[in-house]
């Protein structure tokens, strides 16, 4: 099986002027399937690279487990696709279960009980202050920060920036909570933590999301497109700071504006 991050194809392009032959870009889906000590969990919809990534940082931000619990992990290429199994320590663990794949753009495919589709958060840590123009240098950033997307304009992509709106760490997937989940993974090892910056996701926010961003300790996200309801509400119960509809001319602040500030003396 063909597990490049993107392909391309020949289509035909219309436009009122008229039509052309053209070759376009487009990012993978492929089938990841991630186990808990030899056990099956689920099997996710995801972009075939930073697959170590997506399975640790899925672990962790499922609440399964916390990274220093996961012992070793091994990835196999099988002819339809990947296959992740994760070695934690104990036997015991808190994975909600699930009975259906992961497709790409949900985050919660197969949970059986509403009561593990909406579990109460962590609170995430008070962090610092945050400039409002550190948000819209980091959204100018990300462009650069997004090969794949860049080529096939389908994918989402997950950055961590310091407080200054440098971005850390980038991961990519045509999924945008697999794009998290992968930055989480990436970030714990690195050893690098989500408390000393804020997080930017080129999608809508949905409530995972937010409850993504709170299970790995960061004190702010930043989505492109708007939030949901539900969002909003679990940002208030973890004390996240949401900033949703970020564009080139601004962003909006949904919860915990006093982490956002407007001069560098007030961030000193």
């Amino acid at each position: 099986m063909d597990q490049s991050p993107a392909r391309r194809h020949g289509a035909i392009q219309w436009r009122a002027s008229g039509r052309e032959a053209i070759a376009r870009e487009t990012p993978a889906e492929t089938p990841v399937a991630i186990s808990f000590n030899r056990r099956p969990h689920t099997v996710v919809m995801a972009t075939p690279m930073d697959v170590e990534d997506l399975a640790l940082g899925f672990t962790i931000t499922e609440g399964v487990a916390a990274y220093g619990d996961i012992l070793d992990l091994e990835v196999t290429r099988e002819t339809r696709g990947l296959m992740v199994d994760l070695r934690l320590r104990g036997v015991d663990r808190k994975a909600r279960p699930r009975t259906l794949e992961g497709r790409s753009s949900c985050g919660l495919c197969g949970v059986q009980r509403l009561a593990d589709a909406v579990r109460p958060l962590p609170r995430v840590p008070e962090g610092g202050l945050f400039r409002h123009s550190a948000i819209q240098r980091a959204l100018s950033a990300l462009e650069d920060g997004q090969p794949l997307g860049r080529a096939t304009r389908a994918t989402h992509a997950a950055a961590l920036s310091d407080a200054e709106g440098r971005l850390v760490l980038v991961r990519e997937d045509v999924g945008r909570h697999n794009a998290l989940d992968k930055l989480a993974g990436a970030l714990a090892r690195a050893g690098l933590s989500a408390a000393e910056g804020f997080l930017v996701v080129t999608s809508r926010c949905s409530f995972e999301m937010v409850e993504k961003a709170a299970r790995i300790g960061a004190p702010m996200l930043v989505a492109i497109s708007a939030p949901t309801d539900l969002a909003i509400g679990k940002a208030e119960e973890a004390g996240l700071t949401l900033v949703a509809l970020a564009r080139a001319d601004g962003h909006t602040v949904f919860t915990r504006e006093d982490r956002l500030v407007e001069t560098a003396e007030a961030v000193a």
